[in-house]
């Protein structure tokens, strides 16, 4: 496969999976919503989410060819990287220790799971990590209006949810899922655009 294909799937894939991330995840923030499958899967979700867009902001430097989206490719990757280990503990961690409060009705175990969300080095990586990742979308968002290699409004979508990632933690559930379709919407707009690109010749 050619890279603006690869780019394209990991977009559309990783936009998908960030929508399942709000859909599939439980509402609440309880132990019965941590012990839950869906909290597991959709933990899991967002998490490959962030991988794929890594590669495809990578890939579409491949398309683009400019230094600017080098960079969002790099910063990108960083956020990434600091995001991934607080929300693998919040997807396996957290769920071990809302399944043993349960198992054992014990609630004061849970005292645990907010020691680690609110640790200090913990919630500095998370936020470093998600504010990385908005920075670096709407990089790429501004190298795709530069170049205009590719519809100059396909990655405007995408940066904007990326932009509001940590906002929409403290907005309301309905909120934080049309966040995730804000999200799904911008990659599958810039996967087309990439598209339709290839077949016109122009990323070729």
């Amino acid at each position: 496969m050619t890279a603006p294909r690869l780019t394209s799937a990991a977009f559309a894939l990783g936009g998908i999976l960030l929508f399942a991330y709000p859909v599939l995840r439980p509402s609440g923030d309880d132990a019965v919503a941590m012990a839950s499958t869906g909290w597991v899967t959709g933990h899991l979700a967002a998490m490959l989410g962030f991988v794929l867009l890594g590669l495809g902001v990578l890939g579409l430097h491949q398309v683009l060819g400019d230094r600017l989206s080098l960079r969002a490719a790099a910063v990108t990757w960083v956020g990434a990287g600091l995001t991934l280990p607080y929300y693998g503990a919040e997807d396996f961690g957290l769920h071990v220790i809302a399944a043993r409060s349960l198992a054992d009705g014990n609630p004061a175990l849970m005292e645990l799971a907010t020691q680690f969300r609110f640790h200090p080095v913990a919630i500095t990586m998370f936020a470093s990590g998600l504010a990385l990742l908005g920075v670096g979308a709407v990089m790429a968002a501004v190298a795709v209006w530069r170049t205009g290699t590719l519809p100059r409004q396909a990655g405007i979508v995408l940066g904007l949810g990326f932009a509001l990632f940590i906002p929409q933690f403290f907005s309301p559930y309905p909120v934080r899922i049309a966040h995730g379709a804000l999200i799904m919407i911008g990659a599958l707009w810039l996967a087309s655009s990439l598209v339709r690109a290839r077949r016109t010749g122009v990323a070729a």
